[in-house]
């Protein structure tokens, strides 16, 4: 049967699929949810791929505690290219319950696309790889490895850790990172770059304590007020970041994004200005972008006429290709510390960094996902960034210089992953994979 038909044939069975997937709460915090809910989301999957050839599929505990699905599924010949398949079962929680339109663990389907925690990130994956393998039943001329991980989203490093002690587990000539999407529905893409980052907290101290604002107001120095002349230099008028030493021209070669879909994804409103000099997709994946997280200071209801004495921001930066965290750390150290006003104490305290990423987009199995997203969707394959970060991919890109990594999924901005009323476009599982399915058949005869 032709593999389109197949997937067709299939759908509804990945939708009976994803909706028992989705109704197990797989949040990977034990403060939030039961450890119970990722055990039961681990052994689904570990049974559900077991019926699709993978018979050693099994699980295993990584170093912080979470549960990695693993496997291998071997073709007939042994010399065939190996493919690893990659998607993680842990979702993010659920937020504010009452800003879902629809139960966040229950699959429910509105105007066409199917709402849930995890319906796109990543349990939407989950389901479309098992549909791609199905879809081919006994016939896939690449040998499979699958690993599935279960704290992606807490960012705790179970499985980079768990690749850096088993690296024979998951070798292979091409990795499908399958935790990421397309550019809009229909539009098929694969992220070729994500940013890397530098989370830092930065803290000022002016005062022994809090002083009275009438009597010492005016020659007194305000730490608040110095942060915010420190957290006003990180931007120009413009909006582009400014961090002394950073590269903030740089362009994007690869598919543009739409500024008024961008608008329109980001929830910009009227009258809004985006920010930057550059175009959307060039500020979003070919420059740095420093965010304020956070910030400690006397909230406005509860707060004295005093001059604070003590105040501290958490800011996030992004860096792209070509940028090293420690570059980074080092110029946003040194900006935050010039930038200071009136003599101030400022301590700036590293909390978390990750290297970008560059896919590579010249060998054979990027070339095969060109041709078969091309086949199912009917229109070419575009190359875009991601601003977020995978550290997991710089893992496998040191462990595994020789393999093609290629970042792909069901995800696309109107999934709104993270947020409340999470959704998939259920097409996107099913082209997604179907361009799966003809990849592994086309990728394991173009290397023969």
């Amino acid at each position: 049967m032709d593999p389109r038909e197949r997937v067709a044939q299939l759908m509804p069975q990945a939708h009976s699929e994803l909706a028992e997937l989705v109704a197990i709460k797989s949040v990977a915090d034990p403060r939030q949810f039961p450890p119970e809910e990722c055990q039961r989301a681990a052994q689904w999957v570990r049974d559900r791929f077991a019926q699709t050839g993978f018979t050693d599929a099994r699980l295993e505990e990584t170093p912080d505690g979470s549960m990695v699905v693993l496997g291998t599924r071997p073709c007939a010949d042994p010399q065939a290219p190996t493919v690893l398949l990659y998607a993680h079962y842990d979702v993010q929680p659920p937020l504010d319950d009452k800003a879902w339109r629809t139960p966040p663990f229950e699959l429910t389907e509105v105007d066409g696309r199917w709402y849930g925690r995890g319906a796109a990130d990543c349990k939407g994956n989950i389901v479309m790889h098992l549909a791609a393998l199905r879809a081919l039943g006994e016939n896939i001329p690449v040998n499979l490895k699958l690993v599935v991980e279960g704290s992606e989203e807490q960012g705790t490093g179970g499985l980079e850790a768990f690749v850096a002690s088993h690296p024979d587990l998951f070798r292979a000539d091409a990795i499908l990172v399958c935790d990421t999407g397309n550019a809009a529905v229909g539009s098929p893409a694969a992220t070729v770059s994500l940013r890397g980052m530098v989370n830092v907290v930065v803290t000022v101290e002016a005062l022994t304590s809090e002083i009275h604002s009438g009597m010492f107001g005016g020659p007194a120095p305000d730490a608040l007020a110095a942060l915010v002349t420190i957290l006003g230099s990180l931007r120009d008028a413009h909006g582009n970041t400014t961090v002394t030493g950073l590269e903030n021209s740089r362009r994007w070669a690869g598919a543009a994004y739409d500024p008024e879909q961008f608008r329109r994804d980001a929830g910009v409103l009227d009258g809004v200005s985006l920010l930057g000099d550059g175009s959307v997709s060039d500020m979003l994946w070919s420059r740095p972008a420093l965010t304020i997280l956070g910030i400690d200071c006397p909230p406005v209801v509860g707060s004295a006429a005093a001059i604070v004495p003590r105040a501290a921001a958490r800011l996030n930066l992004r860096i792209p290709p070509g940028t090293t965290p420690a570059a980074a750390q080092e110029a946003l150290t040194a900006h935050v510390q010039k930038a200071a006003p009136w003599g101030v104490h400022v301590a700036v305290d590293v909390e978390a960094t990750g290297s970008p990423f560059e896919a590579s987009t010249n060998g054979p199995a990027f070339q095969a996902l060109a041709a078969s997203a091309q086949e199912a969707y009917g229109r070419p394959m575009t190359s875009l960034g991601q601003g977020g970060s995978i550290p997991l991919c710089n893992v496998f890109q040191e462990t595994y210089p020789n393999a093609e990594i290629i970042l792909m999924g069901v995800e696309e901005p109107q999934a709104l992953i993270h947020a409340p009323n999470e959704s998939v476009a259920p097409s996107e599982i099913e082209n997604m994979a179907l361009t799966e399915a003809l990849f592994l058949a086309r990728y394991g005869a173009s290397t023969v």
